[in-house]
């Protein structure tokens, strides 16, 4: 059994390496995506979203599905404003939203699948939670530490 026995140097301070790499590539999907989602709730070119909406959901929100798809583009699209301007707020949002949706597909009887993929961004929002209040506290400790 041989060893490595050259040392690993540490990445550089301003590498995508790492904690930052994962950090500033959650942060950029969790900007485009509900952003991207968000306004084809107008365009509808990707799916007919109101398919999506449980008839439980619907009876609850004032008007129709498509009006209620439309206030949901809009929440999405400031969802991915707030993850680009302030991530350690805009991960626990994209977080309980993507719970939202979660419940809402399984509610349904169908669409498990996608509740299963949307499970997997939920995690990775809640990643990027983390990391966003790893870097706060870093930054917070180093300000205090001068």
């Amino acid at each position: 059994m041989t060893t490595d026995s050259h040392p690993v140097a540490p990445p550089a301070a301003h590498s995508l390496v790492g904690a930052d790499g994962a950090f500033l590539l959650l942060r950029s999907v969790f900007t485009v995506a509900p952003i991207a989602f968000g306004v084809d709730k107008f365009a509808e070119i990707l799916t007919h979203w109101e398919r999506y909406l449980a008839p439980w959901i619907n009876d609850l929100v004032p008007g129709d599905a498509h009006q209620a798809m439309l206030a949901v583009g809009v929440i999405e699209v400031v969802a991915g404003v707030v993850v680009a301007v302030a991530p350690r707020y805009g991960g626990p949002l994209v977080a309980v939203w993507l719970a939202g949706i979660i419940v809402d597909l399984v509610s349904t009887g169908r669409y498990y699948d996608i509740a299963l993929r949307d499970a997997g961004l939920l995690s990775a929002a809640l990643a990027l939670t983390l990391l966003a209040w790893g870097r706060t506290a870093a930054s917070a400790s180093s300000r205090g530490a001068r």
